[in-house]
């Protein structure tokens, strides 16, 4: 089992910057991706950003140049710098981690962005 807690959502001004960040509790040695993800009302959820155990990092078209993905020597925190935010971006951001066997969720954190 692998817990995820989130933290660093709220409300921010259109260019402002937020940082998010997911701790990971229990087997964390057999998780092999870390990364975030976000959904809005009605819409299926959708990748954001992942990283490797081995360090190989994935972004959305949309966040590129925008979102930074790292994680702690310990792999059991990573974060998604969110710079130049867009009110589009206004979506509940979910952590997730994948092990060999299954997808583990947080309980996600909304981001808000006010034109």
């Amino acid at each position: 089992q692998v817990r995820l807690v989130e933290s660093g959502g709220g409300l921010v001004q259109a260019g402002g910057s937020l940082r998010l960040s997911c701790v990971a509790s229990g087997s964390i040695s057999s998780v092999q991706t870390m990364g975030w993800y976000r959904q809005a009302p009605g819409k299926q959820r959708e990748l954001v950003a992942t990283i490797t155990s081995g360090d190989r990092i994935n972004y959305a078209d949309s966040v590129k140049g925008r979102f930074t993905i790292s994680r702690t020597n310990a792999k059991n925190t990573v974060y998604l710098q969110m710079n130049s935010l867009k009110p589009e971006d206004t979506e509940v951001y979910y952590c997730a981690a994948e092990t060999r066997y299954r997808l583990y969720w947080g309980q996600g954190t909304q981001v808000t962005v006010s034109s």
